[in-house]
C-alpha cells in the first residue's frame, strides 16, 4: 500500500478494494464512512468490522473526498462520484450497481 493511500477496512480481498461480499472486476471502490471516517469497501464490510452504526453523508458534505478508486488510489469528491461511472484518473470502470445502494452512504 503506498503511504499516501488510505488504509481500507473490513475483509478486504485484494489490493484493489474488492471485499468478500463485492468481488467482481468492477468492485474497485472504498468509501470513507461518516460516522468514522475510515474507508471500507461496502457497506457490509463496514457493519461487519465496525463497533457503531454507519451514518451517511449528509447533503452539505457533497465536496468532501469519500471515494477512493481502488485501481490508482485517486479521491473523488461525493459530488464527482455520482456524476461518472469510472475513474476520472485511470479510467477504471465502476461498479453501475453500486449506485443503488448510493442512499446507505449519501443524502439525497
Amino acid at each position: 500500500m503506498s503511504p499516501d493511500r488510505p488504509n481500507v477496512l473490513g475483509p478486504v480481498v485484494d489490493g484493489q478494494t474488492r471485499c468478500v461480499h463485492y468481488r467482481s472486476p468492477l468492485d474497485v471502490i472504498a468509501i470513507k464512512f461518516a460516522c468514522c471516517g475510515e474507508f471500507y469497501p461496502c457497506h457490509l464490510c463496514h457493519a461487519q468490522a465496525a463497533d457503531h452504526v454507519a451514518k451517511q453523508w449528509p447533503l452539505d458534505s457533497r465536496d468532501e473526498p469519500a471515494v477512493l478508486c481502488g485501481v490508482c488510489g485517486h479521491l473523488l469528491a461525493i459530488t464527482e462520484y455520482l456524476g461518472t461511472d469510472s475513474c476520472p484518473v485511470c479510467a477504471a470502470s465502476f461498479n453501475p450497481g453500486c449506485k443503488l445502494h448510493t442512499e446507505l452512504y449519501f443524502q439525497g
